[in-house]
């Protein structure tokens, strides 16, 4: 196992594939939530789980939770039993809780009183899906902050067998190469007068509205 461990509390869609995730990577995850299905389910992927209503006092310390390195509370829907998971694991001395929000009241609550980080999984993949099916070109777009963006794109055709240098990317279209990938195999090592290959994949970061400059561009 690897060193770092996971409490993931509440088993919704996103609990659930966070928490097979981890474990399919070998970090140990302890999961708990008040549906017994649930349980039954994840039980012989994660480390541990439990069937536990996480509204009751001292039941995340009973269960070990100050124990983990990173807990995440995933509940969101019932934001009593969010609000109560979150200050329960931060007065256990947990060193990163990260808590799902429902909405952005239930967020500012989640920070107050105490949160490290507070998550809008659909908010962030309905905008991340909406700037995909603006962007055109890009086969994947993930935004950084609100002024910078990392996209992946098919590399162009009058683009093969030049280089970096010889193309002059940032100086006409104010983006940064920072990755090249074929199939599997992702390289961000490469000097500026290598030549692109064919059928590759770039890796770009720039700010938004240069990448968003001229998406047909990406179509050549």
């Amino acid at each position: 196992m690897k060193d770092k461990s996971f409490a993931v509390i509440g088993l919704g869609q996103f609990g659930m594939t966070l928490a097979t995730t981890l474990a399919e990577s070998n970090f140990d995850v302890l999961v708990i939530d008040d549906k017994e299905e649930n349980i039954q389910e994840i039980a012989e992927k994660v480390t541990y789980a439990v069937k536990a209503d996480v509204r009751e006092p001292g039941v995340l310390k009973n269960l070990g939770v100050q124990n983990v390195d990173v807990a995440v509370i995933a509940v969101s829907e019932n934001i009593e039993a969010s609000i109560t998971a979150t200050m329960q694991a931060k007065d256990l001395g947990v060193p990163f809780v990260m808590s799902k929000a429902m909405n952005s009241l239930h967020g500012r609550i989640l920070s107050k009183i105490g949160a490290d980080e507070v998550i809008y999984p659909e908010q962030s993949m309905g905008l991340r899906v909406a700037k995909n099916l603006m962007s055109g070109g890009y086969l994947d777009i993930f935004e950084l902050s609100s002024e910078i963006s990392l996209a992946e794109f098919k590399i162009p055709a009058d683009w093969v067998g030049k280089s970096l240098s010889s193309l002059s990317v940032r100086e006409k279209h104010k983006i940064n190469i920072i990755g090249i990938k074929q199939g599997d195999d992702v390289r961000v090592e490469f000097g500026p007068e290598e030549r692109l290959p064919e059928g590759c994949t770039l890796i770009a970061v720039g700010r938004n509205r240069d990448l968003d400059e001229n998406p047909a561009f990406w179509h050549k």
